[in-house]
């Protein structure tokens, strides 16, 4: 899967991400650092990539609608978490969903939580809570 890290996010993630297997492109690397969401968001779709972000205005669904890009997963963590912390919570949230789950959605991940708002019926989120993360 082709991911693209937003330069509001830990290198790190990309790193471990890439250690999974994915293809990761970090906007920082690509001459991005400090363009509008547009220009991120047409970047990431021109990778056909998944953008994580930690930015809110990524889960517009009316700017970014839900089916027209390859995936948005937006992070919400406190900023004084450790970033090997927020690295081991995502990376125990993505196995809670598949590829498929990411592909078209808005997904938000949060301590404890992952959210996923699915491009079928954009009035449906579906949470997983409960699992050790």
């Amino acid at each position: 899967m082709n991911i693209v890290i937003d330069e509001d996010l830990q290198r790190s993630l990309g790193e471990v991400l890439q250690k999974l297997g994915h293809d990761v492109f970090d906007v920082r690397d690509h001459g991005l650092r400090g363009k509008s969401d547009k220009e991120v968001f047409h970047f990431a779709q021109e990778k056909s990539a998944v953008l994580f972000s930690g930015d809110l205005g990524f889960s517009n669904i009316f700017q970014f609608p839900l089916g027209s890009h390859a995936g948005i997963v937006i992070l919400r963590f406190p900023n004084e978490m450790p970033t090997s912390a927020i690295n081991v919570m995502v990376l125990a949230s993505l196995t809670l969903a598949s590829e498929e789950d990411l592909m078209g959605n808005l997904v938000v991940i949060s301590p404890g939580k992952v959210r996923i708002r699915r491009r079928y019926n954009i009035n449906a989120t579906q949470e997983y809570e409960g699992k050790s993360i």
